[in-house]
């Protein structure tokens, strides 16, 4: 067996370890965000600014600014609030209000599991959820799933990223900050178009098919396909792409 600890496996967050409907959880998302902050702006006005500062900070392809910055600036831009005006309540609402979300959202009962064997195997991990949340909302998500932040060596928050997926550079980015090879790098997740991507790049892709996401095009390269559990289990035999 190669040395998995010149290995590193990349983990989605949302469908793949955690047992999220992300449109759903938006939803209530954005309506608390909304509420929280009527009293400084209109709530239709937050949600419209919040969707095109994101999308702004999806698409950009520049290595010198944070997702965070690029979101800061098209977000105030947007709804016409001063940083100081604002910020604090996001601050706010990330500490009072953000986990009250998880309402019945609950761990996936394989996703400790994978986490655990894959360690145990000496496998480098990361957390390569989406960074266009700050980094509270993210550790916040990964306590929902059963994870400590101190199993992984890198999580991708938005304070610190500076790409977005489907942005192929986004898991080169990841691949740089922990000093691997893409080749010998995993990633894990439920999304064709925003996961399997990493092929494109050279890493090795598991689809994880519980929570399946497919927009239909583009279609990118799948290494290993099936359930958590069935991840689980080729981790544990060491077979096929954990070989």
């Amino acid at each position: 067996m190669s040395d998995v600890a010149e290995k590193a496996i990349l983990f989605d967050l949302d469908g793949t370890l955690l047992t999220l409907d992300t449109e759903a959880f938006l939803q209530r998302y954005m309506k608390r965000l909304g509420e929280y902050t009527a009293h400084i702006v209109n709530p239709e006005l937050l949600v419209t600014s919040v969707w095109q500062a994101t999308k702004q900070m999806m698409k950009d392809d520049g290595a010198n600014r944070t997702n965070e910055e690029i979101f800061r600036e098209h977000f105030l831009s947007a709804c016409g609030l001063e940083r100081e005006a604002i910020w604090p309540l996001f601050d706010a609402f990330y500490a009072e209000e953000f986990p009250l979300l998880k309402e019945d959202i609950e761990p996936h009962p394989y996703a400790l599991k994978v986490v655990e064997e894959a360690k145990k195997q000496g496998y480098r991990l990361v957390v390569a959820t989406n960074p266009v949340f700050p980094g509270v909302a993210i550790y916040e998500r990964m306590k929902w799933a059963g994870l400590l932040e101190n199993d992984f060596e890198h999580v991708t928050i938005f304070e610190t990223s500076c790409y977005c997926k489907p942005n192929p550079k986004y898991f080169i980015e990841i691949c740089e900050r922990i000093d691997i090879k893409p080749e010998d790098a995993i990633m894990i997740g439920n999304d064709m178009q925003q996961d399997m991507v990493a092929s494109e790049v050279g890493l090795k892709t598991f689809l994880v098919e519980d929570y399946k996401i497919d927009r239909g095009v583009p279609q990118h390269h799948v290494d290993e396909h099936g359930t958590l559990k069935e991840l689980y289990g080729q981790i544990v035999a060491r077979s096929g792409i954990f070989s």
